[in-house]
């Protein structure tokens, strides 16, 4: 099996989204934060690149509902700022 340049930056995405999921469980990271929601978007935007390369369906579909709760997560820490009072922004 030949290593292309798709599964490296693919197996990047990977380490991006381990290493955040294991910074929350060892509580470095609260996951109410923008930077828990965008280096999951991340992660999952550079595996789906990966993904564009060698076809998996069903690795596409998860990696788009991935990215769609992190962003979603993103408009939520957003709001949740936006309700907050000037003094605590």
């Amino acid at each position: 099996m030949e290593i292309t340049l798709a599964d490296i930056i693919g197996t990047s995405g990977v380490a991006i989204i381990v290493l955040v999921y294991f910074l929350l469980q060892i509580d470095k990271i609260d996951p109410k934060s923008l930077n828990y929601s965008l280096t999951n978007a991340i992660g999952s935007l550079i595996i789906l690149y990966s993904l564009f390369h060698t076809w998996n369906l069903a690795s596409v579909i998860i990696e788009i509902f991935w990215i769609s709760i992190s962003l979603f997560g993103v408009y939520k820490y957003y709001k949740r700022r936006s309700s907050l009072p000037l003094d605590q922004k």
